[in-house]
């Protein structure tokens, strides 16, 4: 029925209805169109029209993360970021704090170490804002430090 729907507007390359464990549709699915032109007129023709009795939504796709960050959605807003690959950097704790200082107030900036005090290669940087962390990511993640390119990102809660 998707299929049949959206063909008029151009060539589909795949189209699938989402359904749950217990093959019942989830009330959503995806149509990969050939080109965007085809795209488009099914986003401008489609969105409102009514689909087994049902009005429906036709809009671009989007990833999770893009349509959870116009809500301010706590999944993709973050202070905390995880920093690795400078062990051989031999950075003392006030040379790592200094690297995350220019991008906004720190809450806490610490190196994760051994039993006897050497560095493990990679730490924690927690921002007052997530703007603040969202611009060390950006500014630092493939940096260079004393020859060791840094993984800087997201920290991410272990499971």
């Amino acid at each position: 029925s998707l299929n049949d729907t959206f063909s008029g507007f151009g060539n589909i390359l795949s189209c699938k209805v989402a359904q749950d464990e217990r093959n019942q549709s989830k009330g959503y699915g995806v149509v990969h169109f050939e080109t965007q032109d085809a795209s488009d007129q099914a986003i401008q023709k489609g969105n409102g029209m009514l689909l087994n009795d049902k009005k429906v939504y036709v809009g671009r796709f989007m990833t999770r993360k893009e349509r959870m960050e116009p809500l301010g959605h706590p999944a993709t807003r973050y202070t905390n970021i995880y920093v690795k690959n400078f062990g051989d950097a031999n950075l003392s704790d006030e040379e790592f704090q200094q690297l995350f200082e220019p991008y906004g107030k720190i809450v806490i900036c610490v190196i994760m170490k051994d039993d006897g005090g050497k560095s493990r290669g990679f730490g924690f940087v927690s921002y007052e804002t997530h703007e603040a962390a969202i611009k060390a990511v950006d500014a630092l993640n493939g940096s260079e430090v004393k020859t060791c390119k840094l993984y800087v990102a997201r920290a991410q809660k272990k499971h």
